[in-house]
């Protein structure tokens, strides 16, 4: 697909959502609609549910800066995770994520720091050795065209599609991550590409924090990029490369309601909330369990336009569900599995005061039917949109998510497509990811 017609489709995106505050925007493949939830375009705010602290205990060697919901960062590394599955989760996505970061493959001392933080006792040494070694071999991918890697001009995202816990008792955790990664330069004439990973994280519960033991990765399951998805220029990236955005930061915590607790009264409270409120919206719940819905919404829209907002997602998820012959279990007559994951690739503020503020998101979605027909395979659509957010009863409340063009990357270099069935295994409530 050419410009042009990139333009139309996010044109024709933008269209409908004016005409619907909270429609979906799907993408046409095959005749059927790919379920692209991170899309969704919503009117919304209020309703924050009450939440318990975690318990989390710093490093003595130095003072982390206090952020949202418990979690705060060390050297560039969240740290802070409650003791629970949903932290196991959130620690090993954000160690993922701090592991394929630019900053982390290119530059020594701050991969040093990190994994100073990240490791649990007696291992430092042994995981700055990998580190290394894997930041060597992972240098080059950053590079683009280029003859040497630019820092400033490195593109490296990651965006965690789902997590599915192996083992969970009070002393241990094992995570097996499916993730897409970004990497490449916004220089140059090479697009950076897409990639997926299987990664499995084991972690210890040590000085009152959830700590890395060993991380394993090889190839994940492949899923297509959307047909109507044309790669983008290396110089639309510039966005997203370390200077200009922020990787996501999940944090496990959860209120009573079992949906995100309040966020803080900052810049990154804002950011954090618009997360989860794309991930929710990609949540194949969002489409099957009608109650999970209305209970997400409650806690998350605006009451001037909850009404509104659950007419029109009860009628989006129905569509979906009769187009796709899904039944409220999840499943097809043959017993398919409707799939479907919002990951966020990087977020940046593009406005911020005390009582509303704007956030762009870089998102990966993943949507389709696990099972015989490869005319429904899971496919991966690259979008960003604006997230509108108001201060309301002591926590940031979405008011817009709005999407705008495509950002696309190449994709997989020498790699096919997994056949349809292979993404049961990362389908189910259990295999969602901790939110932000």
């Amino acid at each position: 697909m050419d410009s042009r017609s990139r333009r139309n489709v996010s044109s024709s995106a933008a269209s409908r959502a004016r005409r619907s505050s909270a429609k979906l925007w799907g993408i046409a493949a095959g005749g059927a609609a790919v379920v692209t939830t991170a899309g969704v375009v919503v009117s919304m705010a209020t309703g924050a549910p009450p939440a318990t602290a975690p318990s989390a205990a710093a490093p003595a060697h130095s003072a982390p800066q206090a952020s949202v919901d418990g979690v705060r960062e060390l050297h560039g590394v969240p740290v802070g995770y409650p003791h629970t599955r949903s932290g196991a989760k959130a620690a090993a996505a954000n160690y993922t994520t701090v592991s394929g970061s630019s900053r982390y493959l290119t530059d020594k001392s701050a991969r040093h720091r990190a994994v100073a933080v990240m490791a649990a006792k007696g291992m430092a040494g042994t995981m700055v050795k990998k580190a290394d070694h894997e930041a060597e071999n992972a240098v080059g991918s950053l590079r683009g065209d280029a003859s040497k890697v630019s820092a400033k001009k490195a593109v490296a995202r990651t965006g965690v599609l789902s997590a599915h816990v192996l083992g969970f008792d009070a002393h241990d955790a094992m995570v097996r991550l499916w993730t897409t990664t970004v990497r490449g330069s916004a220089a140059g004439h090479a697009t950076p590409k897409t990639g997926f990973q299987s990664v499995t994280v084991t972690l210890t519960w040590e000085a009152n924090d959830w700590k890395l033991k060993d991380s394993s990765a090889s190839t994940g399951l492949v899923a297509p990029i959307d047909v109507r998805q044309a790669s983008n220029v290396p110089g639309d990236f510039s966005d997203y490369v370390s200077a200009a955005a922020e990787d996501p930061v999940l944090s496990g915590t959860e209120g009573r309601s079992g949906f995100p607790a309040p966020y803080g009264h900052n810049e990154r409270g804002a950011r954090a909330a618009a997360v989860s409120a794309t991930m929710l919206y990609g949540d194949p719940r969002f489409f099957t369990d009608e109650d999970w819905r209305h209970q997400m919404l409650a806690a998350t829209a605006a009451s001037s336009v909850l009404r509104s907002v659950t007419s029109d997602t009860d009628s989006t998820a129905r569509l979906v569900m009769e187009n796709r012959g899904v039944g409220t279990d999840g499943t097809t007559a043959d017993g398919s599995e409707l799939i479907t994951r919002t990951a966020a690739l990087a977020a940046r503020s593009i406005s911020y005061s005390d009582q509303a503020a704007s956030i762009e998101l870089w998102t990966a979605s993943v949507g389709g039917v696990a099972g015989k027909d490869e005319t429904q395979c899971p496919q991966v659509a690259f979008l960003r949109m604006t997230v509108d957010l108001v201060r309301e009863d002591g926590t940031w409340k979405t008011t817009a998510v709005t999407p705008s063009e495509p950002l696309v990357p190449s994709p997989p270099a020498m790699q096919e497509a997994d056949p349809a069935d292979s993404f049961a295994d990362i389908g189910g409530v259990g295999n969602a990811p901790a939110t932000a």
